[in-house]
């Protein structure tokens, strides 16, 4: 008696074989970036981390289109939107991506905390529209929390936290989470645009944690356990949103976000494109990251509130990365030793 072959695999079963190959993308391109830590060097170290993933996606079976891109904003070295990722054969799946080959790059050039290596993609059945939101606007305000003021909100009636007063959001989380507005830890980029934010949260009486660069990590912090960050306020790059709302549509978490133009010709120029109705309008995590397909990953480069950064031992680097699929809500840290002497990473030659 013969026993039937096993069917043919799904395109989830697909996409559950293929997250690997992404965050083995953020491993080397972390890899690359990590010799050039604190030598001024921002824009090749850029080129490294791209260098890395495209190599990997040189070998890669699949159908990437970069939606989301780095470098457009201040012409550094980039993946730009529009180029394709992956062997483009017949029949592969075909996936959106958004990537920061390095969030936190001056960061990195200075020898400071908070620099990632970050991706996240989403899987598109053939013929489907983009599954990315596109957003027009070099910088978006952001509000970002956990899955228990998301639940909150949907129990308490929504609201527009980006409208209201700080202080008033402050309270509002500390109630959903169970805390005093002194024990809450509200995260912002420390920028000149951020002086009445800062103000606000210390006038609320809350901690206030300050980064210097890489919202992305930011972000995301809220919606883990054990980052002790309890909110993220600020204005931030819009790729950046993109890349934050999709780990956040695998944890549960939440964020609002409108589009934030810095100058008056840079608004004239969005609302040209999308109307001024778009402009105000405030998006959440599913009109950002449509459809079930999510994934996340980001690898370490240095040390930051989402992860630990690259450790040289001898000839040997320790990664830590994360790595998240929102159809299965599963959640990975990644802990990998890399022997230097025997471990080949597939680069690409950049011009």
């Amino acid at each position: 008696m013969t026993s039937a072959l096993p069917p043919l695999r799904s395109t989830l079963d697909l996409e559950r074989t293929l997250e690997f190959e992404f965050v083995r993308a953020t491993e080397n391109a972390a890899l690359q970036a990590i010799h050039l830590l604190g030598r001024g060097e921002k824009e090749l170290a850029d080129a490294a981390a791209c260098s890395a993933i495209y190599g990997v996606f040189d070998i890669l079976d699949i159908r990437g289109e970069v939606v989301i891109g780095e470098g457009i904003k201040d012409n550094a070295p980039g993946i730009f939107v529009g180029e394709h990722l992956g062997t483009w054969r017949d029949g592969t799946p075909r996936f959106n991506i958004a990537l920061d080959p390095i969030d936190g790059t001056t960061n990195l050039a200075k020898g400071l905390p908070n620099s990632i290596s970050v991706m996240a993609a989403a899987q598109l059945p053939d013929g489907a529209p983009s599954a990315m939101k596109h957003l027009p606007s070099f910088y978006s305000h952001k509000i970002a929390y956990g899955p228990e003021v998301k639940k909150a909100l949907v129990e308490k009636g929504d609201r527009c936290f980006l409208d209201m007063p700080l202080k008033d959001v402050i309270a509002f989380v500390a109630a959903a989470l169970g805390k005093r507005e002194r024990d809450l830890v509200v995260s912002t980029m420390d920028r000149p645009r951020h002086s009445d934010i800062v103000r606000q949260i210390r006038e609320s009486g809350a901690a206030l944690r300050m980064i210097s660069d890489g919202d992305i990590a930011a972000a995301v912090a809220p919606s883990l356990t054990d980052s002790n960050v309890d909110l993220y306020v600020g204005m931030g790059g819009s790729p950046e949103g993109i890349l934050a709302a999709a780990a956040l549509k695998c944890l549960g978490g939440d964020m609002q976000l409108r589009m934030w133009p810095h100058t008056k010709e840079h608004r004239d120029e969005i609302i040209a494109e999308v109307g001024e109705e778009e402009l105000n309008k405030v998006f959440r995590i599913d009109e950002l990251i449509l459809g079930e397909s999510a994934l996340f990953c980001a690898t370490g480069i240095s040390d930051s509130p989402l992860l630990p950064g690259c450790r040289l031992v001898g000839h040997r680097v320790e990664t830590h990365s994360i790595l998240m699929r929102a159809r299965s809500g599963t959640v990975r840290r990644i802990h990998a030793v890399h022997d230097l002497d025997r471990k080949i990473v597939p680069l690409r030659e950049m011009r």
